[in-house]
């Protein structure tokens, strides 16, 4: 009897209670379909601020992880054209060179060969030059036939044809067809300006023309970085921005920077897209494959923001309290972009000059 005495005493606690909150719940706000609706009297008034929707200019700011890459025509894997011994290097590590620098030399069978075919497409071009020759004056004198000199002509061309192709060829070498001696080594030259920033050759190794590149010349004087915004920012990021770039190994150095392209394509597995940001690099600081902070800054326009504090968050969804009279309020879905300095930038679901929650709107949640 005793534990049924006790049990009974609970509930009737318990009963006496629930009323008491009721009350003050309805004391508090009540419910018409969505809205909320605060009581005059509610303590609730005290807690919860109000303020105006408002559209100001603002230049909007994003941040990234990006990497440092030495730009593509900018840069140069030194590999040769066929396989063959490496006889001398030239190059060095630190080393600049312009187009044309001698690097290494190396002796090559297949180069030579070359050689041979070039010089003997020029003894058979000065041979069908001379038989052309010969027929034009037999024709001229009426002694040679047209058909004898249609054949001359016609061997004449692919002599030709065959000569310029070798000859191109080894411009490609950069070896001059016209000091050229038969077994001479083959000279690699620097295709572009700048310096050795790789090097790995050494006297008497046997190179393969499929091998992976031994040297690497490369310009970075001007680098770029490799960016990712988020495909929900991109909206924000135009060619010739203006970025500034920051390092961990310098802290407190920003460089600058300008958006030179943005990726037409959105990385599915990130949801981000790829902005390449060109920057002067005259002390040579950024170095290819170093992680940097890009930091984005959109032209100037007008955008709507509200304080930071009233927008909230449930599940995946971003919203505020909006008033839609004096002391009714409705929750309103928005989409939001970036904040800063303790506000949001809302990008869809509010109208200047409207009235939300600034503040409190979490003591209305529970009425939800």
């Amino acid at each position: 009897m005793k534990y049924i005495f006790l049990a009974g005493s609970f509930v009737l606690f318990m009963a006496s209670c629930a009323p008491k909150k009721d009350k003050e719940q309805t004391a508090n706000y009540h419910l018409l379909g969505d809205t909320v609706v605060i009581a005059a009297n509610s303590n609730l008034q005290h807690k919860i601020k109000l303020d105006t929707v408002a559209e100001v200019p603002y230049r909007m700011s994003l941040s990234s992880a990006g990497t440092v890459k030495a730009i593509p025509n900018f840069y140069a894997d030194i590999a040769p054209p066929f396989s063959g011994r490496v006889l001398k290097v030239f190059m060095k590590l630190g080393m600049k060179v312009d187009p044309g620098t001698p690097l290494f030399e190396m002796v090559s069978a297949e180069f030579i060969e070359t050689q041979k075919n070039f010089f003997a497409a020029k003894s058979e071009l000065k041979k069908a030059g001379l038989n052309l020759k010969r027929q034009q004056d037999l024709k001229k004198n009426e002694v040679g036939s047209v058909k004898d000199l249609e054949e001359a002509e016609v061997a004449y061309e692919l002599s030709l044809k065959a000569y310029e192709n070798l000859k191109a060829a080894l411009k490609i070498y950069q070896t001059d067809p016209e000091k050229m001696v038969l077994g001479q080594p083959l000279i690699i030259r620097s295709p572009i300006k700048g310096e050795v920033i790789q090097n790995e050759l050494v006297t008497g190794h046997y190179l393969k023309s499929d091998e992976v590149p031994h040297a690497k010349i490369a310009e970075l004087n001007k680098v770029w970085i490799a960016g990712q915004v988020k495909e929900k920012d991109i909206r924000f990021i135009r060619q010739g921005d203006e970025t500034t770039i920051e390092i961990a190994a310098y802290p407190g150095r920003k460089i600058a920077g300008k958006v030179y392209h943005v990726d037409e394509l959105v990385d599915e597995e990130t949801r981000s897209v790829k902005v390449l940001i060109e920057c002067e690099n005259k002390d040579y600081a950024l170095k290819p494959g170093m992680y940097v902070t890009v930091n984005f800054k959109d032209m100037p326009q007008n955008v709507t923001v509200v304080p930071l504090k009233s927008v909230l968050q449930m599940n995946e969804d971003s919203f505020v309290f909006l008033q839609t009279t004096a002391g009714s309020f409705i929750r309103r879905k928005v989409q939001t972009a970036a904040t800063d300095e303790g506000r949001m930038v809302i990008l869809s679901g509010l109208k200047p000059g409207e009235t939300i929650v600034s503040e409190g709107g979490f003591y209305l949640l529970e009425a939800k």
